[in-house]
């Protein structure tokens, strides 16, 4: 799926500070936890608690977090539609990262069992 350059600058000029709020509100109010948001996203970009802290205190762009980040090699089996776009036709790499991301959150506010989310099997 061919995204806009516009869509996409937006996204990588975006604070993940600004976004991770909404993370937390989203999976808490499902009744999941900070803990398992963290584990979700050190899955994804190998970011413990401490370096994950340190991009929200320093208001890293998502281009900025997604270069720091060592992308799971199992991110690729990421799939399915996230606000409106479906992940495996993006074809921005940074945008297409980005919304792996977002699909992981949304999956774990759905109460996807953790082993399903992190892909293990």
């Amino acid at each position: 799926m061919i995204t806009t350059p516009e869509h996409d600058t937006r996204i990588a000029k975006m604070s993940f500070a600004s976004v991770y709020p909404h993370y937390v509100t989203k999976v808490e109010s499902k009744g999941r936890t900070i803990d398992e948001l963290h584990e979700v996203i050190q899955w994804l970009t190998g970011f413990n608690k401490k370096t994950l802290q340190e991009l929200i205190e320093q208001k890293v762009s998502f281009e900025t977090f997604f270069k720091k980040a060592k992308l799971n090699a199992n991110a690729h089996l990421i799939t399915g539609v996230i606000c409106g776009y479906r992940i495996e036709d993006i074809e921005t790499p940074l945008t297409k990262k980005a919304r792996y991301l977002d699909k992981l959150v949304d999956e774990l506010a759905k109460g996807k069992k953790m082993e399903k989310i992190l892909r293990a099997g």
